[in-house]
């Protein structure tokens, strides 16, 4: 892999060609070492320049890497909804061996062509970007053990597409008539043909080479977490990217999802568990509908996939093949997931916040005060009453009454009391605790201002006393002076 060249000042500094250690040493020599960081007289990649010119090389390669992302999504949705097209119309539509047939499959192989030769500009784009976040290293410094099996496994992914099509049966003939479809039965509602345009009918659905390859298509879409990165706000905002920066965030694909759950927590969840729905049922109906089953038909396949992401599991329908099982189970981990993320999205918007807790607690520190007063005026009037009683006549049952509303009194004030207290340490939460801290922030600042304005005052009265007792002097020598100048006048 080659980088272009881009001389832009001829004259400028090489400082970004080695890297220079300086040295001191006791008779004020300096001698500086130097490390090449790329063979002499051969540089890969040597975009020259200040770091102005720089930064603006790392803005057109992050617009390039987003662009395309952007295409790469874009043409591996293309080749899943050809290869939905091709499943849906073939052999209903035309026969297997048909001319069409053909075509949508070309269509297919020529989008994932496209699509890999995307992903390795978009690889290349990126292990530019590296060398100038690097300041111009070589490019091979890039290509580390991980980063080469990252691209290869990503091509792999992106390279899987049925191609079996090519090497079945001759193109305008068509296709031995299956079974079901020949002899009339074993399906019903005129889904009676293959899923795809296979020659041959596997009871398990994995043994089919074509409809595995289509299921397997499916997982080109793990482009969308790269696209959903590199458009989000979060990433495009300079504020973000500097205050992340000075907090050591890195900005990944799992941050952007935090911040959108945060933002957006319905729409996220909706949108997701709705494609996920679609796609399952799609797979499960792909994967039954070739034994003839009820799980063949979209319906029945929605409604299954339904109850099993709600881990319901009526009963009613099950999957019959070893691809429609691992899709199911594979459904209800992820309504597990769901539920999970759900709950807790729902456990956030049910929690009070800062203002309704303080009301809320206000209002029920209010009714447990008034009811505690109640209680007390209880335990004093049945207190009297028992006085009153041990005054009286000598009757045992009122006294033993009396005694037990006293004590059933006593027993109401000290849980109403218990009560309080318990609500008031609920109370005393993070949330108060750090308005209470910045209450003595700002009681502290005030007392430094204060203090600094007593200082002030005090220096400007030690001021004025200087000059009163320089005043004091100055009068005292006036006085001593008049004084003597009498004396001499009565001699």
């Amino acid at each position: 892999m080659e980088m272009t060249a881009r001389n832009l000042h001829p004259n400028s500094k090489t400082e970004n060609r080695n890297c220079g250690v300086v040295i001191n040493r006791n008779g004020g020599d300096t001698t500086e070492i130097t490390v090449p960081l790329s063979k002499q007289g051969k540089r890969i990649a040597p975009i020259e320049g200040d770091n102005l010119y720089r930064l603006r090389d790392r803005k057109f390669l992050l617009e390039d890497k987003k662009r395309l992302c952007a295409w790469a999504l874009g043409t591996a949705l293309l080749g899943i909804l050809l290869m939905i097209l091709h499943t849906e119309l073939c052999p209903v539509v035309y026969p297997p061996g048909s001319v069409y047939a053909f075509i949508i499959n070309c269509l297919i192989s020529l989008s994932t062509g496209c699509l890999l030769v995307l992903i390795v500009a978009f690889h290349y784009k990126d292990i530019r970007l590296f060398t100038i976040d690097h300041n111009q290293v070589d490019w091979r410094i890039a290509m580390t053990s991980q980063r080469v099996l990252g691209i290869s496994l990503e091509l792999m992914v992106c390279a899987i597409h049925p191609i079996t099509t090519y090497w079945g049966p001759e193109m305008g003939t068509p296709e031995p008539a299956i079974d079901g479809v020949r002899e009339g039965q074993g399906g019903s509602e005129g889904n009676s043909s293959a899923p795809l345009c296979s020659s041959t009918k596997h009871r398990d659905a994995l043994l089919d080479p074509e409809l595995l390859l289509s299921c397997l298509m499916f997982l080109r879409l793990y482009l969308v977490h790269r696209a959903i990165l590199l458009h989000s706000k979060v990433l495009l905002s300079a504020s973000y990217r500097s205050i992340g920066s000075l907090n050591n965030i890195n900005f990944t694909f799992r941050f952007v999802l935090k911040v959108l759950m945060n933002k957006y927590p319905g729409r996220t969840l909706l949108v997701f568990i709705l494609f996920f729905w679609l796609s399952a049922s799609w797979l499960l109906t792909l994967c039954e509908r070739q034994i003839q089953v009820n799980t063949g038909h979209m319906g029945t396949a929605l409604w299954l996939i339904a109850i099993t992401f709600l881990t319901v599991g009526y009963g009613d329908v099950s999957p019959q093949t070893v691809c429609g099982k691992v899709v199911c189970l594979f459904t209800g981990v992820m309504g597990v997931a769901c539920t999970a993320m759900l709950v807790a999205v729902m456990t956030k918007r049910l929690a009070l916040n800062k203002g309704e807790k303080h009301v809320h607690y206000f209002m029920m520190d209010i009714q447990i005060s008034k009811r505690i007063r109640h209680a007390a005026a209880n335990v004093l009037r049945e207190c009297w009453l028992l006085h009153r009683t041990n005054l009286g006549k000598r009757n045992f049952g009122e006294h033993r009454r009396h005694q037990r509303s006293l004590l059933e009194a006593i027993r109401i004030f000290r849980y109403l009391r218990l009560k309080q207290r318990k609500l008031r340490d609920y109370a005393s939460e993070m949330v108060d605790l750090s308005k209470m801290q910045m209450i003595m922030c700002d009681l502290s600042a005030n007392w430094n201002n204060s203090y600094r304005e007593l200082e002030q005052r005090i220096v400007s009265m030690e001021q004025k006393l200087d000059e009163l007792g320089r005043c004091l002097n100055h009068t005292s020598e006036m006085l001593a002076i008049a004084v003597h100048r009498y004396g001499a006048d009565n001699r």
